[in-house]
């Protein structure tokens, strides 16, 4: 039965004058009917027009879509981004609450989404509490010592003031860096005094001249901070590799622009490729450069993988160049992001893992691990995330959504819209206000504390001494219900030097004939 726009007004204003008192139903119906009219003679939503009052609903039910199907529909394995059960992983731990789980797995063992890793029968109990990893090679002075798990990029602007400081509070609380992401170093991220890695993306926030060029004297001002220990050069990110941005005038306030170092009110561009560089090469004698400025501290590189053959290219820079860098952050295409066109979080980029594999066979290939340290960020949540990733060639791993769940994060997909219900990802002062700093910031040191409990728990079940005796033969997974191998007989793992001494015996033969220190070029894709 279809209802007319003039049946639909007068049904329910008429259930509402039988339902209520007269007085009192004037207070309810009018209003109905005022908005009905509005409905009726308004010509920009075609549902309102023909079904005055009755389609609001849909929009009421477009709005509690996400709460009602994180919380009612979807079974604990089926949420995405994150599902329930890895969330309320995070929150157990942030909270200090049990995170014991009843009753077994509720993973299907027999199906491609299980991994395990090997454990041993003789566990190690004697391994040591606590393992952290120097970063900065002999090119630097100011080395750091850095905890296998940290906060990745987030920038103030994407996240709320209150956000970033209960971060860099929990950071310093648990002695672990925060990643400032690209938008520049705050006052809120001084706040506290957590660690500091400044991240300088394209656009050169906090370090640029007025036409967004680079400012060595700038950049120097900020970089020789005692917070700041080390310099993270973006090239991408997992979310939207090679795109830009555009954070259009309206949203560029105050404090924002005292950040970013531009002009109140204008709009404040991030190109999609630096200014500085455009060759590997290039990028390594601006690294050194940063480092110099800086007084010596470490400085990185971090992207999501594209093409293979610009990562090797970056290798033979530096075997070519003698210029080292002193860590390399790899981001999977499965990180996350305040706003992204759907297409690149689709269908653009790497995934973590097969990017963490082709920078640690590039790294062991040609000579250079030892001495240029490699680190994994993307969905990042767990102890056996992190043991996974460091059986990969990882030397630490970074976590951004997991440490806003630690915050109190309910993935309600608003961070793009500034309206964020538990004012994380917002610039309302009015949501941001239920964001208590002290107390989130206990949750943020508390999770990354457990988390890191729980790497060496797995640990001492492989009966190793430190995480990074974990090796590809370590992790199985499944191929199919009939079929299970370990990680090493499904994707290549190269020998120390073996680009050097014999590509042709690798994957990567083409791929690195391609590639050429003086700039990224172009590799021609194989024909069948």
């Amino acid at each position: 039965m279809r209802f007319g726009p003039t049946v639909s007004v007068l049904l329910l204003t008429s259930v509402f004058a039988i339902v209520t008192p007269l007085r009192g139903g004037l207070f309810v119906t009018v209003p109905l009917l005022i908005l009905a009219a509005y409905d009726l003679l308004q010509r920009r939503h075609t549902l309102w027009r023909n079904y005055p009052l009755l389609a609001h609903i849909r929009w009421i039910m477009e709005d509690l879509r996400p709460y009602a199907r994180a919380y009612f529909v979807e079974g604990d394995l089926e949420g995405r981004p994150f599902n329930h059960d890895q969330r309320s992983l995070v929150y157990a731990r942030a909270k200090g609450q049990l995170d014991a789980h009843p009753f077994g797995t509720e993973l299907d063992v027999y199906s491609n989404e299980y991994q395990w890793l090997a454990h041993s029968i003789v566990p190690n109990e004697r391994a040591e509490i606590e393992w952290r990893v120097d970063v900065g090679g002999q090119q630097c002075a100011r080395p750091y010592s850095a905890s296998l798990l940290n906060i990745s990029a987030m920038s103030f602007g994407s996240l709320s003031a209150n956000a970033i400081m209960a971060l860099n509070k929990g950071a310093a609380a648990g002695n672990f860096y925060h990643d400032t992401g690209e938008g520049g170093l705050s006052r809120y991220h001084r706040s506290h005094g957590g660690d500091l890695v400044w991240e300088i993306g394209s656009g050169y926030f906090g370090c640029r001249d007025d036409d967004g060029n680079f400012d060595p004297a700038r950049f120097a001002d900020t970089a020789q901070a005692d917070q700041v220990k080390m310099v993270e050069i973006k090239l991408s990110q997992g979310a939207k590799p090679g795109h830009g941005g555009v954070l259009p005038g309206a949203k560029v306030t105050e404090e924002i622009a005292e950040a970013r170092g531009v002009p109140v009110g204008k709009d404040c561009i991030s190109p999609a490729a630096h200014s500085t560089f455009s060759t590997p090469t290039g990028l390594l004698e601006w690294a050194a450069r940063l480092r110099d400025l800086s007084g010596g501290k470490p400085v990185g590189i971090k992207l999501c993988v594209g093409k293979p053959h610009e990562v090797f290219a970056i290798m033979k820079a530096m075997r070519e160049t003698g210029i080292r860098l002193d860590y390399i952050v790899v981001d999977g295409a499965e990180g996350g992001t305040g706003a992204a066109p759907v297409e690149f979080s689709n269908r653009v980029g790497m995934p973590l893992r097969e990017g963490l594999i082709i920078v640690r066979n590039a790294l062991v290939g040609t000579g250079l691990k030892g001495e240029v340290k490699l680190a994994a960020a993307g969905m990042v949540h767990s102890g056996a995330g992190m043991a996974m990733n460091l059986g990969l060639g990882a030397d630490w791993c970074n976590a951004a959504r997991a440490m806003m769940f630690a915050l109190g994060c309910v993935q309600s997909m608003k961070c793009h819209t500034d309206a964020c219900p538990t004012g994380i990802a917002t610039q309302d002062s009015t949501r941001q206000r239920g964001l208590v700093v002290g107390d989130k910031a206990e949750r943020v040191a508390r999770f990354q504390r457990h988390t890191l409990h729980s790497l060496r728990e797995m640990v001492v079940a492989m009966g190793l001494d430190n995480p990074w005796q974990i090796e590809p033969c370590h992790i199985s997974e499944r191929l199919d219900s009939a079929r299970a191998s370990s990680i090493d007989d499904i994707y290549s793992f190269l020998e120390p030097n073996q680009l050097l001494d014999d590509p042709g015996s690798t994957p990567y033969a083409a791929d690195w004939d391609a590639a050429q220190a003086a700039n990224f070029g172009e590799a021609t894709c194989r024909q069948n």
